[in-house]
């Protein structure tokens, strides 16, 4: 997993899983740069990661064009392009509103593809991508179902980009999650009692027990961003304890 020379942008890179990939990829080598919409949020972790940061909403298409014209100013080609930014909004269906609905599709969903359709001509041939999706697009978890509805988008989209971007080597896919002890959640709108009591029953349907680690989804998107993974492409990757193997409903 040597990524020496490799020049990496993480979407979504100030906290989280983003944030632990930049480590991840800065430490095996990579040149890293990191994006995010918070100009005081990006600056703090890239300063503590020692990488790049720039600021850029993936749901607003000029300010895409606007990160890719000056990575490719400053960095020329990109290797790795981990598409991480995303958010959670939990609703019922019934009560989901069209503003609920057209964030996350906006931010989860258009917002990566038009990431990688904007990067695509700064990408090297060989390049990798990875998806940062989730579990819930199989689950039929309560209260995700736009949510859920992005990340499926996500994951079919994976592999129909695999099979166009094959002839240029360059290598797609996603990576599913299930519960991971990171900030998105707290960034739901859900009341800390609420949190507490879905972080309780989430864990009990856990084969493993426990919530997994932003670190340890990081070692994994770091293999498939290396030429170790240089035979895989349009796949999914769940890495989520085993919860995808226990119903959450019932």
């Amino acid at each position: 997993m040597n990524l020496n020379g490799k020049i990496a942008v993480v979407t979504g890179g100030n906290s989280g899983i983003g944030f632990a990939t930049a480590k991840e990829l800065k430490d095996k080598g990579a040149t890293v740069v990191i994006t995010g919409r918070s100009a005081d949020r990006i600056q703090t972790a890239a300063k503590e990661l020692g990488v790049t940061g720039l600021v850029a909403d993936v749901n607003h298409l000029s300010q895409i064009d606007a990160l890719v014209k000056t990575i490719s100013a400053t960095q020329g080609k990109v290797d790795i392009l981990f598409v991480n930014a995303g958010i959670f909004k939990p609703a019922p269906v019934g009560q989901i509103s069209e503003t609920m609905f057209d964030e996350q599709m906006g931010i989860n969903f258009k917002g990566a593809v038009f990431t990688i359709e904007k990067f695509l001509p700064i990408l090297n041939d060989g390049a990798s991508i990875i998806n940062l999706s989730s579990v819930n697009a199989y689950t039929g978890m309560p209260n995700t179902a736009v949510y859920a509805a992005s990340k499926a988008a996500l994951n079919s989209y994976t592999r129909t980009a695999a099979t166009e971007l094959a002839p240029r080597k360059i290598r797609v896919n996603a990576v599913n999650p299930g519960p991971i002890q990171t900030p998105i959640f707290g960034k739901s709108g859900l009341a800390e009692e609420q949190l507490q009591g879905f972080a309780q029953a989430m864990q009990a349907r856990i084969p493993l027990k426990r919530f997994g680690q932003a670190a340890e989804v990081a070692k994994l998107v770091g293999f498939l961003a290396s030429d170790d993974a240089s035979f895989i492409t349009g796949g999914e990757y769940n890495i989520d304890g085993g919860i995808n193997i226990n119903p959450l409903v019932g």
